[in-house]
């Protein structure tokens, strides 16, 4: 499989946009999410949220063309990893419009929450990128991290997140 280019989610959103008859949303997130917002980072795959275990009719066909154009996706329950941020639905980022398909950014402090909760040096890097570009600000990502950690037990969050967070920190300065 091919690293994921801008112009590769592009043509994969349009195809999808033409093929799916259905009114529906699709919410990115991960590294071709930073891209559309973006980043310069390669990513392997499409992150969608969905569910990763009872695929719909939706999630087919987006496998469908995945494989038509030799790319992966993944569909990613988001809300069974981490607490989603309180307000996350009004911080979504509108792509467009592709046919009947409305694309969006899940919120910026969602994918930061994951990521900081992974914190490996690229999903640092990729928080680093989001505050720079203003999507996030380290202060509320300071917030949404304590309220997270308050859910811990319900999320499997990583026992280190706070080291995560102080190192994401020390990368700012």
């Amino acid at each position: 499989m091919n690293s994921v280019s801008r112009q590769n989610i592009q043509e994969f959103l349009e195809r999808l946009g033409n093929r799916y008859s259905k009114q529906t949303k699709l919410y990115l997130l991960g590294g071709s999410a930073l891209i559309l917002l973006g980043s310069s980072r390669d990513t392997l795959d499409i992150d969608y949220v969905g569910d990763d275990i009872q695929k719909d009719d939706f999630q087919i066909i987006i496998e469908e063309i995945a494989g038509e154009l030799e790319l992966e996706t993944e569909a990613v329950p988001i809300d069974r990893f981490i607490p989603l941020p309180e307000g996350s639905e009004q911080r979504r980022i509108r792509i467009g419009q592709f046919g009947n398909v409305d694309v969006y950014v899940t919120d910026p402090y969602t994918i930061a929450l994951s990521k900081l909760d992974r914190g490996i040096d690229a999903d640092l890097e990729d928080i680093v990128f989001l505050i720079q570009r203003n999507h996030i600000n380290l202060k509320e990502l300071e917030r949404i991290t304590q309220n997270a950690i308050s859910q811990a037990r319900k999320f499997d969050l990583h026992p280190d997140i706070l080291a995560h967070l102080q190192e994401l920190k020390s990368r700012l300065k």
